[in-house]
Formats: C-alpha cells, structure tokens, sequence
C-alpha cells in the first residue's frame, strides 16, 4: 500500500540525509521524493511516497517527530490529497510524425518546452497515472530523454499541515 507523507522542516543543510537515512535504516524504499521551500523560506516541505503498510507507518512517522529539525509530519490519505508530478520528455520528431506528438500533447494538455529540428521537449504536470498515460502514447515516436520529478502533494480542503 502506497503512503504519501508530508513533512515540514527547518531549511538547513542534513535534514535531508537525516530523514532519509530513518526510511534506509528500516529498508523501506522511497518510491518518491520532492522537497522545496514553502511560502516561507526558512521552511522546507519533503513529500515522501513509500510503499508500506498503516501500522509500519504509524512508527516512521513517530521516529520523523523526534528528528531535531522536523516541524511536523503528516501522513496524507490517497482520498484526500492533491498530488501532482512533472515530466519533461524528448522525443524524436520528423516532418512526419511532429503534427501526431503535438495531437498528443494537446488531449493530454501538455506544452511545447522546446523544439529543435529533430526533436520536441515536451512537459506535463498531471497525476502520476495521466504521465504514465502520456508516456506511454509517446514511446512509438522513439523517447530519447525522460525524467520526472517525483509526486507533491497538499491536503485537500482549507486546513493545512
């Protein structure tokens, strides 16, 4: 089961390794990881996604309250979260086939990042399972370069961490 945990943290240099070395130490695998600063820049917010179960988590995010410059961790429901993730995707494209990448990027809602005469840089921000989608619609035009961000993630509704 995949959980998604939101951690706030002083923005200072090691609390990155500190919190992942707690998942390493209980050999969990991160799936993923996104960390930027919030709407106050002293304030860093690290979205972890493992795949574990309920019980397991309950105690890593015990283990995440005690690290020195953890603020606050909050384990967020699949129903009740906002996640989205970003791809920038190079595909070769041709005379041919540039009019069938670009069909594509308009039904999925992607953008043009760049264009070169043998290829187009595409980029999305959607669900997980949308750039999957739109991974798997580009990869017969031949993908020479992928990389993804990794899921953020808020709560829905008017509260916050």
């Amino acid at each position: 089961m995949k959980q998604t945990i939101s951690v706030l943290v002083e923005n200072q240099a090691g609390v990155l390794n500190r919190i992942t070395g707690l998942f390493a130490r209980r050999a969990f695998n991160i799936e993923s990881l996104a960390v930027g600063t919030t709407e106050d820049p002293t304030i860093s917010r690290i979205t972890i996604i493992v795949d574990s179960g309920n019980s397991v988590m309950e105690q890593v995010e015990k283990q995440l309250n005690k690290l020195v410059d953890v603020i606050k961790v909050r384990t967020i429901e699949e129903s009740r979260l906002i996640g989205r993730e970003l791809v920038l995707i190079k595909v070769n494209a041709t005379n041919k086939t540039r009019q069938d990448i670009m069909t594509i990027c308009e039904l999925m809602g992607a953008r043009v990042a760049d264009i070169s005469p043998h290829s187009l840089t595409l980029e999305l921000s959607d669900t997980p399972e949308r750039i999957a989608t739109f991974e798997a619609m580009l990869r017969p035009f031949s993908i020479m370069e992928l990389v993804r961000t990794g899921v953020i993630a808020l709560h829905k509704g008017g509260g916050k961490i």
